[in-house]
């Protein structure tokens, strides 16, 4: 029987997009079940102790940039350290990669949330427009009708269960890896994620 992980991230997350497909090989490579989890961070803050990136101390938004930089550098990935469109509301592009997700699986998932984060952190395109939405629906080859679809009650349904989860689960940040209820918080905790789906 094949091991789950819970996937929890925010759209806007750069740290997500520096771990998206990595972990997605690694998931792949251990034959395990990825379940696509978006949470709203707006949410999961206030109740963490998190801050908005505004909001953090400038040390802090000084070595964030500095950190962003090195991964960026070390994973070989194109980054933009301060792209046009953000900060940037991650609701609308969460809730379409769950209607993706309901109606076209996991790993259709996986590849609109990866041409999500490459949308906010490699082209400077504007995540909370819905033009731009379908745009990267129609380039990843999904049907157009997911748009309307996300905005369904269970969509937001979803959304909510899975911001729920993560506040019970003490989850604070993205991403977050859930495996057999161990959490490993940030991309750069991967190796770890990997050495427990092998154990």
């Amino acid at each position: 029987m094949s091991r789950v992980v819970d996937y929890y991230f925010a759209p806007q997350s750069p740290w997500t997009y520096l771990g998206h497909e990595r972990f997605a090989r690694i998931a792949a490579g251990a034959g395990t079940t990825v379940r696509v989890m978006p949470i709203d961070l707006g949410k999961i803050f206030p109740i963490s102790g998190g801050l908005p990136l505004a909001r953090r101390a400038p040390q802090r938004q000084a070595y964030r940039l500095l950190e962003l930089k090195r991964f960026a550098e070390y994973l070989s990935l194109p980054l933009n350290l301060q792209p046009k469109f953000f900060p940037v509301g991650g609701n609308d592009a969460a809730r379409l990669i769950i209607a993706v997700d309901l109606h076209d699986g996991t790993e259709a998932a996986m590849r609109i949330a990866g041409a999500i984060f490459r949308a906010v952190w490699v082209q400077e395109r504007n995540i909370d427009d819905a033009d731009t939405l379908g745009m990267l629906l129609a380039e990843a080859g999904l049907n157009a009708s997911r748009l309307a679809q996300s905005r369904e009650a269970a969509v937001q349904e979803r959304y909510d269960a899975n911001t729920g989860q993560a506040i019970r689960l003490g989850i604070f940040g993205a991403p977050t890896y859930a495996v057999d209820g161990e959490l490993f918080w940030g991309q750069d905790r991967l190796d770890f994620v990997q050495r427990r789906l092998q154990a």
